[in-house]
């Protein structure tokens, strides 16, 4: 995706009344996100050890940051692409029960990612994860979780409108449902992300399921690490953004992978090899909780909430000069 520079943008709010916004939105929002889906916040690693498998493999072609450490000879550390295997972890370390769970800042950093209004090579989002029985493995319990989220999201643009009345930016009142498969059915000619800015436009708010598997075309919507989600019960929150004319995800989440899910995704993803590590050798003896979770950015949702057209207004990142430059010209003042 390129950068998509708005014609006649107005940030509605100046540089340090933004920060002061952004400050806002992100304390008032983990408090009540934590309340309504009853986790406890906890501190969390940026970095963990190669050798553990905790890390995230996004879609297989990212590499981490890696680094060694004088204390450590032969061992490697990485940055986390995320949390997702190390939430599920701490969730039975720390004694979790159903119902239960928690939630942190995570900071990662992606190396590889494609710079535009959306991405950056920094990530910030609450990381969470909560634990459920193995009877609640099922899309009800996706999708009703799913609609918990959208609610404090709601809540979110009520609260900011009311501070910031001329800089909020207004969502949808209804969330859609949606599968990848349905999506395929609907336009077999348009590539997959054709298809979920076509979607996120005529409903305004979506969640698409089922990321990861192949199509009956044989083709995979997106790719998606084989060892967190079942592909079954997972899926993207994504909105319409006016502002910039596309769609905006906000969060991935799903139900987390059993012993049969496991087996069955790193056989589809030539990745078995993956079971001797200690992560995956607790999921498949049935060791850790069964859970649910994810990721909701919180730069992102900042840049939702407050209309921003480049999530550089709201985080302070890393970005090449020429693309700083460009922004300045349409009044996008990057941190």
């Amino acid at each position: 995706m390129h950068t998509i520079y708005p014609t006649d943008y107005d940030p509605k709010l100046s540089v340090r009344q933004t920060q002061e916004a952004i400050r806002y939105i992100r304390e008032t929002f983990q408090d009540e996100f934590g309340k309504q889906l009853n986790l406890s916040r906890v501190s969390a690693p940026m970095m963990v050890d190669r050798a553990t498998g905790l890390n995230d493999n996004l879609n297989g072609t990212e590499a981490p940051v890696a680094f060694t450490m004088s204390d450590m000879p032969g061992e490697t550390m990485e940055i986390v692409h995320s949390l997702a295997k190390w939430k599920r972890a701490a969730l039975g370390r720390f004694g979790f029960k159903p119902g239960e769970g928690l939630y942190t800042n995570m900071n990662a950093i992606r190396k590889d990612e494609d710079l535009d209004n959306f991405h950056s090579i920094y990530v910030d989002q609450w990381d969470w994860e909560k634990v459920i029985t193995k009877d609640q493995r099922t899309m009800a319990t996706l999708q009703a979780t799913v609609q918990q989220i959208f609610k404090v999201i709601k809540h979110m643009e009520h609260e900011v409108w009311y501070k910031y009345p001329t800089a909020v930016h207004h969502l949808p009142d209804e969330l859609h449902f949606v599968t990848t498969q349905e999506l395929e059915d609907r336009w077999p000619d348009l590539d997959p992300m054709t298809r979920e800015n076509k979607i996120a436009q005529e409903y305004g708010a979506v969640f698409i399921m089922q990321i990861g598997g192949p199509l009956k075309s044989g083709e995979r919507h997106d790719g998606r690490a084989p060892d967190y989600d079942d592909w079954s019960l997972n899926g993207d929150l994504v909105f319409w953004y006016e502002p910039l004319n596309t769609k905006l995800e906000i969060s991935s989440m799903g139900i987390r992978v059993d012993e049969a899910a496991m087996a069955r995704q790193l056989k589809l993803a030539h990745a078995e090899d993956r079971l001797r590590l200690p992560f995956h050798q607790q999921i498949m003896n049935a060791e850790l909780p069964y859970s649910i979770g994810g990721g909701i950015g919180q730069s992102r949702l900042c840049m939702l909430l407050l209309g921003k057209a480049h999530v550089g207004e709201v985080q302070a990142s890393v970005w090449p000069q020429t693309m700083i430059d460009d922004c300045e010209a349409h009044q996008i003042h990057i941190l």
